[in-house]
């Protein structure tokens, strides 16, 4: 099997169960973190596909993120 590019990893494939439920491979967790219990974040875009997302990493970004958005605002307030 060929080497992914950096920082890419495929972990196998998973099986919706029919409550809607699937299992993150143990590589998986491993590699990010992902603890018993912890939220994650489900993003989904209809052409891509789905994207998973550990709460607490958008968290720890938000200030990047709430300063970026008023930054937006003001320019917006100020084009007016």
């Amino acid at each position: 099997m060929p080497t992914p590019p950096e920082g890419k990893r495929f972990y196998g494939s998973v099986t919706v169960s029919e409550r809607g439920q699937i299992v993150i491979p143990a590589e998986a967790r491993r590699d990010f973190g992902i603890e018993v219990g912890e939220k994650l974040l489900v993003f989904g875009d209809l052409e891509q596909g789905l994207a998973l997302m550990k709460a607490s990493k958008l968290i720890e970004k938000m200030p990047g993120i709430m300063s970026m958005l008023q930054s937006a605002e003001n320019e917006d307030d100020e084009n007016k």
